[in-house]
Order: structure tokens, then C-alpha cells, then sequence
């Protein structure tokens, strides 16, 4: 009985190693990666303005663990042309870098966003510029919601090469063209704050930025019509397992495709993919040490160019242009009392018509959102139940006949309520008079 009792135990030892590795996972790894700040630094932004923009980015920073070998951060302003305050790995410190920014100069000029992001890619990724490759990168931007040239382009190549985006605006951009620049999901990497209102963030922000900085998980970066990169945590060693990835089209299940790779890896490249394709990949930890769970994800590639071969483009008549399809240009909010509020807007000169408008409204602290539908030829509507002294994004979006929609938001309060008058007190009885009962 005695080598029975002996190999009981060991598989009783070993099962429950086994359960414990599983249900701890891998320690979570350091922070180590390149944080990039974005700040609006424009005519449109009064000196107040950037004054508190600057103090949130030094409280968000000041923290931080900066260094050679974990994060590095640096700094870069919008204007008529995008300029570096800092570059990366100039900071050792967070507190040095808190320094620099306190002591950085707004450079006024033009909102040219979109100019600014693609010199923020070309930093991000270049080793001259102090950038590393292969650590996370993040961009926050700090905006007062405005720009001149497009935004969403140059940001879909930032997410598409795995640099995670967040936005944090004062309240005058547009919400749904801001959430789809930031990272997904929206309601984690899109902040919409007052400018007095910036600290109540910072930790939250600052936690996700640490968050995203921590290589946990299973994620694909540099996407491009026909691949992309595949990096995930030091899982294993070369000593303890291997990995088996499997790569299946969404919609060809049996063109899957599998590679195994020493347990020592960390990154992968998938090469030879269809353009504009869904992929699930699996990324299988095998080892006899612990028990590793499998990690899955979806990629899209990116849609392909038409090349050499692909033939002459189909001739197209000649077609007046159409009038654009813009959304309102301004919205006005009035009338303000405890529980509601009316809002107005201003349709953009020359557009085309809207068949309707539809006004989405929320707390801007948090809470469910509702929303208001607006015939076509009504540009006003009066926002009903809401809380009293509470702050509101309101939403206003246009819907057009070709199925496209533009929208802009805006800010609203609701006036304080009414405080609750005293009761007043019983009247005392004077002497010799008896209190009539009711």
C-alpha cells in the first residue's frame, strides 16, 4: 500500500501545482512602453485653458515609474505645424517630466490634427526620436475638439500598428467621430470633462494608461492588407513548453493554419492573408509545468490596393456635385431649469437636407443616456426629466438619405432645484389661552 499512498500523493501535489498556476495565471509584468501626450496648442485654446490642460497632464505624469528600461514619455503640440516639447527617454523621472510640461509654451496657429498624428506615428516608431520597438505604445490627446483636416484616417494607422488611443476632450467635439478615434471600447479610452473638472481623471486615466502599458494578453499590431503581428507576454520558457497558434478565416473554416513556436517567443508574423478578412487567432500554451488558459482574438486586415494587373479603372459619367452632408454647426442651449432644458442648433449652410435628427443625452458623470427623435424641418427640442444641477453631453445627430450620419455636441446644465423651505414651527400658546385642537 505504501507505493500507492507515495503516487497518490504526487498526483494530488501535482494537480493541485497545476490548479494553482491556473487560476493565479502569470505574474503581471512591469510597465514598460512609449506614452505619447497630444495637446492642442492653438489659437482656439485661451491661456486659462492650456494653463489647466498642462497641470492635469503634470499630475497624470508625476507618477509614473520613468526610465531607460520602463516607460518612456514624451510630448508633442498641434498647431499650424506639430512641434516636440520632449522626445522620448529625455525624462528620467516623472517628476522631471511633470517639470517640463509646467514649463511648456502654448504655440497658438491652426488645428491641423491630422498633420499632427502622422508626425506623432512617425515618432512613436522611430529609434532616432528615442522610440522603442517592440514595447506598447500609447497616445493620449488632449483636445478642445476641434481640427481642420481630417482625424480619422491617421488615427485608424496609429490603432491598426497597435498603439492604443486615448482622447480626453473639454466637451466641444463631436462625440460619435471622437469615439471612433479612441480605442475601443469608447467608454474606457474617451473622456469628455470640463476643463476645471480634468483632476477628477486623473487616477482612472492614469491607471488605464499603466494598463495599457502591461503587456498582458494576446494582442496584433502592424495590420496591413496581407498581415500582421502577433505579440503577447513571456508566458513560458524554452525549458517549460511551446505554443501552438492556430489562424482560421472567419469564413473558411478550413483553411485554418497552425505554427508552433518554442516556448521562449514572444511575437509572431502572419504573412500570405486575404485583404479586408476577418481572422480568429488562438494563441495555446502547452506545458507540463502549469496550466495555461488559451488566449483568443479577431484581426481584420486592412482593405488592398488595387495593383499593376488589376486593369483600367470603369469609366463613370460626369455627375454635378452633390451637396454635402454635413451636420449642424453650432448648438445652442437655453431655457435651463431643474429638470430640463432646450436645445438648438444651426443646420451647416448648403448642405443637404436631413431626413430627421435624433438628440442623445446622458450625464456626464456616468448614467443611461436617452435619446429624442427630430422630424426634418424642426432644428429645436426640449429635453424633459432631467436631474437637477447635473451637467449633461448633449449630442445632436443628422441623418441623411444615403444612410450617412454627422453629428456635433455640446455641454448643457441644468439649473439648481429649489431648496426645500423650512417648516415652520408650532406657535407657542400664551399664558391663560388654551390651544384649540384640531
Amino acid at each position: 500500500m505504501l507505493p500507492w499512498t507515495a503516487l497518490g500523493l504526487a498526483l494530488s501535489l501535482r494537480l493541485a501545482l497545476a490548479r494553482s498556476g491556473a487560476e493565479s495565471g502569470p505574474p503581471a509584468s512591469a510597465p514598460r512602453g512609449d506614452l505619447m501626450f497630444l495637446l492642442d496648442s492653438l489659437a482656439s485654446v485661451s491661456h486659462y485653458e492650456f494653463s489647466r490642460v498642462r497641470e492635469f497632464v503634470g499630475q497624470l505624469v508625476a507618477p509614473l515609474p520613468l526610465g531607460t528600461g520602463a516607460l518612456r514619455a514624451s510630448l508633442v503640440h498641434v498647431g499650424t505645424r506639430p512641434s516636440a516639447e520632449s522626445s522620448f527617454g529625455q525624462h528620467s523621472s516623472g517628476e522631471a517630466a511633470q517639470d517640463a510640461v509646467r514649463a511648456s509654451v502654448q504655440r497658438m496657429g491652426d488645428t491641423h490634427t491630422g498633420l499632427a498624428l502622422a508626425y506623432a506615428k512617425e515618432q512613436l516608431f522611430a529609434e532616432a526620436a528615442g522610440a522603442r520597438p517592440g514595447v506598447p505604445k500609447v497616445l493620449v490627446w488632449v483636445t478642445d475638439g476641434g481640427s481642420s483636416d481630417p482625424v480619422g484616417p491617421p488615427m485608424q494607422e496609429l490603432k491598426d500598428l497597435g498603439v492604443t488611443v486615448f482622447i480626453v476632450s473639454t466637451g466641444r467635439g463631436n462625440f460619435l467621430e471622437l469615439s471612433a478615434a479612441a480605442s475601443a471600447p469608447a467608454k474606457k479610452h474617451l473622456h469628455f470633462v470640463d476643463v476645471d473638472d480634468l483632476h477628477i481623471i486623473v487616477q482612472e486615466l492614469r491607471g488605464s494608461i499603466l494598463d495599457a502599458m502591461r503587456l498582458q494578453q494576446l494582442r496584433a499590431t502592424e495590420i496591413t492588407s496581407s498581415g500582421f503581428r502577433l505579440a503577447w507576454p513571456p508566458l513560458l520558457t524554452a525549458d517549460s513548453g511551446y505554443y501552438v497558434l492556430e489562424l482560421v478565416p472567419s469564413a473558411q473554416p478550413e483553411a485554418a493554419r497552425r505554427q508552433q513556436l518554442p516556448g521562449n517567443a514572444t511575437d509572431w508574423t502572419w504573412a500570405g492573408l486575404d485583404p479586408d478578412t476577418d481572422y480568429d487567432v488562438a494563441l495555446v500554451p502547452e506545458s507540463n509545468v502549469r496550466l495555461l488558459r488559451p488566449q483568443q482574438l479577431r484581426v481584420r486586415t486592412r482593405p488592398g490596393e488595387a495593383g499593376p494587373g488589376a486593369g483600367p479603372a470603369p469609366t463613370q459619367l460626369a455627375a454635378l456635385p452633390a451637396p454635402e452632408e454635413a451636420g449642424p454647426e453650432r448648438i445652442v442651449i437655453s431655457h435651463a431649469r431643474p429638470r430640463s432644458l432646450r436645445v438648438s442648433w444651426a443646420p451647416a449652410l448648403g448642405a443637404a437636407a436631413a431626413l430627421g435628427y435624433h438628440v442623445q443625452f446622458g450625464p456626464l458623470g456616468g448614467g443611461a443616456a436617452q435619446r429624442v427623435e427630430v422630424p426634418a424641418g424642426r432644428n429645436c427640442t426640449t429635453l424633459q426629466g432631467l436631474a437637477p444641477g447635473t451637467a449633461y453631453l448633449v449630442t445632436v445627430t443628422a441623418a441623411f438619405r444615403s444612410g450617412r450620419e454627422s453629428a456635433l455636441s455640446a455641454k448643457a446644465c441644468t439649473a439648481a432645484g429649489p431648496h426645500p423651505r423650512p417648516r415652520p414651527l408650532p406657535r407657542a400658546s400664551t399664558p391663560g389661552t388654551a390651544s384649540r385642537e384640531p
